[in-house]
This record gives C-alpha cells, structure tokens and sequence, in this order.
C-alpha cells in the first residue's frame, strides 16, 4: 500500500503517477464515480462489498471514514489492474480518506477535485443519514443518486420521514425495497385477482425492474406532493369540476354529412326539437 497522503494535491499527483504504469498498457474504463460514507462500526462491511464492485462496476471509488478527532485528512490511492480478453488491463482507482475534524464536516471540499469528468455520482450513505446535518447536504449537493439500506435503519419506520426532503434534490434508491422485487411478484401471482383489479399503471409499475420501478415511484411521489400542497394553498380545488360528456353518436348535428358515403346515407340523422332522433 503507498504511503499516506495528507492533502487533495498529494492524491492527484498519485493518481497521475499510476496512469503511467506499464507505459500507458492500462486502460481506464470508469463508468461512474462512487463516493462512500463509512462510519467506523461499517468498515468491514463496506470492504467485504469493495472486494467484489470493481469487476462489475468499474468506477473511482472514493471511500470517506469520518473521525471523530484531529484535523487534515489521511488517504491512501489504489489501482487494480483487471485482465481483458485482448490482453490489455482495465484499472480502477480506489481512493481511501479518513476525515478529520473540519473535514469531516465539510467534505466537498476534499471529493469535488477528486471526481472524473462527465460521469454519473452515486453516493452510498452506510447506517442512518444524518438528515440536515452539513456532511450530508453537502455530498447530496455533488451526487446524481443517494443509495440507503434501510435495513440498516434502528428506529423504522421513523427515519423515512425525514429522507423525504432529499426527494427534491437526489434521486434516492433503498437497497431493502431493491431486495424484495423478486418476493413481491411472487406475493401478487398468489393473488391473481389483486393482479386483475389493479389499475394500468400500478400493473406497468409492479412489472418494471427495481431500479426502473423505484425511479418511477419516486417521480410520482413526487408529483402528488406538489399537488397536495397546491390543495392546500387554495391553488387547485380539491376535486374537478365534472367535463361535458359529448353527444351520443345517433344525435348528430343536423345536416352533418357523413365521410366517405354518398347519396341518401351521407347525411346524418336529423335531431328534432324535442330532441327526438328523425331519420331522412
């Protein structure tokens, strides 16, 4: 492992050495970045799944330990090298920073100059969020999705109404509704008739992947939000006014001629003034 790095420089000029090795035989083939938080009582956790992200995700994972003491920031940068079919290496960058103090609380500071260019941010926040706090708004700032396990949650379900707010900013996936896409289908096929009665778009919804199904769910949670609280403000009345339904076909308007026939048939009937369909 190299040595420690104390500074957001140090770590870039490491970065920048590593893409040098094997004369530039390493290819690098990042599709996202991936910041991670990691309390301390989650870090054997996080490195058990770290082992296994690179060879299906390859990305720049950059892995954040809060401390609780000291000031600065120690960081250690590793590159892996995967074989291809044709003989070359794929890499991906891991980036571990232990925050402390200032840093800890301000974290943006050390992640923005670390992320690569043009590439999607996923954030995943181990154990419970903390909802407001400075750390938190600020990586939800930089990141495109904020990945929970809400099994990892003391307290439910009390700590879903405060990820709420975060509806607004990030997209938000939950990796315990993710885990039970595959249960609750099996649930719905024990029922047929749920399956039956349900409307068109919670039949479309139930279909999707989980990730598909979760982007969806949160957009019209989202929407029916906002609808509420324009209800709420006297925007929008509570129900619609109820829509004219239109004339039935026979009580066309008089002379109305009918497409594409001719002669006796192409005008419609006639409409009395009682209201009484006259035939010609």
């Amino acid at each position: 492992m190299a040595a420690s790095l104390d500074t957001v420089s140090a770590i870039e000029r490491e970065l920048s050495r590593l893409r040098l090795v094997d004369s530039g035989s390493r290819l690098r083939t990042s599709v996202m970045t991936h910041i991670a938080w990691v309390p301390e009582e989650w870090v054997e956790a996080a490195e058990d799944v770290l082992a296994g992200l690179a060879e299906r995700h390859p990305s720049r994972t950059i892995v954040l330990f809060p401390q609780s003491g000291g000031e600065g920031l120690e960081a250690n940068v590793e590159s892996d090298a995967l074989p291809t079919r044709e003989g070359l290496n794929f890499c991906t960058d891991t980036i571990r920073i232990r925050l402390h103090g200032t840093s800890a609380e301000h974290p943006t500071s050390v992640v923005e100059p670390l992320l690569v260019p043009d590439l999607p941010v996923f954030l995943r926040w181990r154990g419970v969020p903390p909802f407001g706090g400075a750390a938190f708004e600020e990586l939800t700032g930089v990141a495109d999705r904020l990945i929970v396990d809400s099994t990892e949650w003391p307290g439910l379900p009390k700590p879903y109404a405060r990820m709420v707010d975060s509806f607004e900013r990030i997209a938000v996936s939950d990796i315990a509704w993710a885990r039970t896409s595959r249960w609750r289908s099996m649930l719905a096929s024990l029922w047929p008739a749920i399956d039956r009665g349900a409307s068109a778009p919670a039949r479309r919804l139930a279909s999707l992947p989980a990730a598909e199904a979760d982007r969806v769910g949160a957009r019209a949670f989202r929407q029916a939000r906002r609808r509420r609280a324009r209800r709420q403000a006297g925007a929008v009345p509570a129900r619609r006014a109820p829509v004219p339904c239109r004339p039935p076909l026979g009580r066309a308007r008089q002379g109305f001629p009918r497409p594409g026939l001719r002669g006796r048939g192409a005008r419609c009937c006639d409409v009395g003034a009682s209201g009484d369909v006259v035939r010609p």
